[in-house]
């Protein structure tokens, strides 16, 4: 007797439908995104520790400094800078300030004994490149005096267009005479005199033969 055998094609449990779970491709716009935030991350990290190593660096170069100043003292640094000041001052003073021996010296030296002079005034312009200018009167024992002396005033460069005018003789024949001249203002300069004083009082070297 052959075993008889009952199949079912009837499943006992139901059937469970997977569904495919499609997959997300990543942008190019994501990836870009991602990059400009740790970009944006690195470099304020960045900047934070530069802030804090500048910050350090100043406080270490204004103790650098206060120790660099403390080592010179404050009141010897107030009087220099007085004293600067001064001097500044009175550099000011000599190099404004007109000294008339350098005319008095360049008459000597060109102004025969046939003539002298009576009367002497100068007169100064308010411009800086101004000249001085010199008017004086005199007396010449005759007219071949003031002539000779006329000639002798170009000899001195420092000496400007010298004008002999208004000749009188007087009761005794003596010529009367007005001079008028002008100097530049660096012949009759207080410091530059003083300049050229020390410059002529050094001893010169004795010159010495082979």
């Amino acid at each position: 007797m052959e075993p008889n055998f009952q199949t079912s094609f009837i499943p006992k449990k139901p059937m469970i439908q997977q569904r495919a779970v499609p997959s997300r491709s990543v942008g190019l716009f994501t990836i870009t995104s991602i990059f400009i935030l740790f970009s944006v991350i690195i470099a304020s990290g960045g900047l934070f520790f530069y802030k804090g190593v500048l910050a350090k660096s100043i406080t270490s170069m204004s103790n650098d400094l206060e120790v660099a100043k403390n080592r010179f003292e404050p009141a010897k640094i107030a009087q220099l800078q007085v004293l600067d000041k001064r001097l500044n001052a009175s550099s000011e003073i000599l190099s404004s300030h007109i000294s008339i021996s350098p005319i008095f010296k360049a008459l000597q030296n060109l102004t025969l004994k046939t003539v002298r002079y009576t009367k002497f005034t100068y007169s100064i312009n308010d411009e800086p490149s101004a000249k001085v200018m010199v008017k004086m009167t005199g007396v010449a024992l005759g007219y071949r005096s003031v002539a000779l002396q006329a000639d002798l005033f170009p000899d001195n460069k420092n000496i400007v267009d010298p004008v002999f005018s208004n000749l009188v003789l007087d009761d005794k024949g003596n010529v009367m005479f007005e001079l008028t001249f002008s100097v530049d203002p660096a012949f009759v300069n207080y410091g530059q005199s003083l300049k050229v004083e020390d410059d002529s009082s050094e001893p010169s070297m004795p010159e010495t033969g082979i």
